[in-house]
């Protein structure tokens, strides 16, 4: 009787040991690994909000009849790919001219990247370089349309407010702009360079060549 209660307490804890060695290595549950799976991608695939882009372009040069010979200063951005010369739109946009004006000379866009590159758009200047930085300062709108070269400042979702640093450039006519964004001047120089950034390409500097 005795050898059997030892046999059964030694059958007992070599069950028990097994049990215990099983349980230690068992794999993560599968709903577990696929949601660390689903996660993973998910932050690896962010989706920009996008607009559609137009089918056509008004061509290798930015038309600048609509520039006015006195109102107009040229600066010039300096960028990793080349230069992009800009006419501001002095009269029709001095809000948006001047707040430009003074980052650029108090060096602000030094070295700032283009965080977003889209087939119809380029955009930078974002403290953050992610789109999320920058300020807010009162929207300034004008009857100026968006053109291929034309240089804008980016907005939320406030129409009221435009994003204070943010400035993008279109490579092509994007008249669903007309009107709700503040375009304050055009490419005059450059497009070419501008069809070539691409995302991370850097903001060297922003500096005045003429002020009329």
């Amino acid at each position: 009787m005795v050898r059997i209660i030892g046999l059964i307490v030694i059958m007992s804890l070599a069950v028990l040991g097994l049990v215990l060695f099983l349980s230690s290595n068992k794999p993560a549950p599968v709903e577990e690994s696929l949601t660390s799976a689903i996660s993973g991608v998910t932050d690896a695939f962010q989706l920009p909000t996008t607009i559609p882009s137009p089918s056509v372009t008004i061509g290798p040069t930015p038309d600048t009849s609509i520039l006015s010979s006195t109102d107009s200063s040229q600066m010039v951005i300096k960028t990793s790919k080349g230069n992009i010369t800009v006419a501001l739109f002095n009269k029709e946009s001095p809000k948006m001219v001047e707040n430009f004006y003074k980052k650029a000379l108090n060096g602000f866009y030094n070295n700032k990247v283009f965080h977003r590159v889209e087939d119809w758009v380029i955009q930078g200047g974002d403290p953050k370089s992610n789109g999320t930085g920058g300020g807010k300062i009162p929207s300034e709108f004008n009857d100026k349309p968006f053109l291929e070269g034309s240089l804008g400042m980016a907005r939320g979702s406030e129409r009221e407010f435009t994003n204070d640093s943010q400035f993008f450039i279109t490579k092509s006519a994007s008249s669903w702009l007309d009107g709700d964004y503040a375009n304050f001047g055009i490419v005059t120089e450059g497009i070419n360079v501008v069809k070539n950034i691409k995302i991370g390409d850097k903001i060297l500097g922003v500096e005045l060549i003429s002020n009329n």
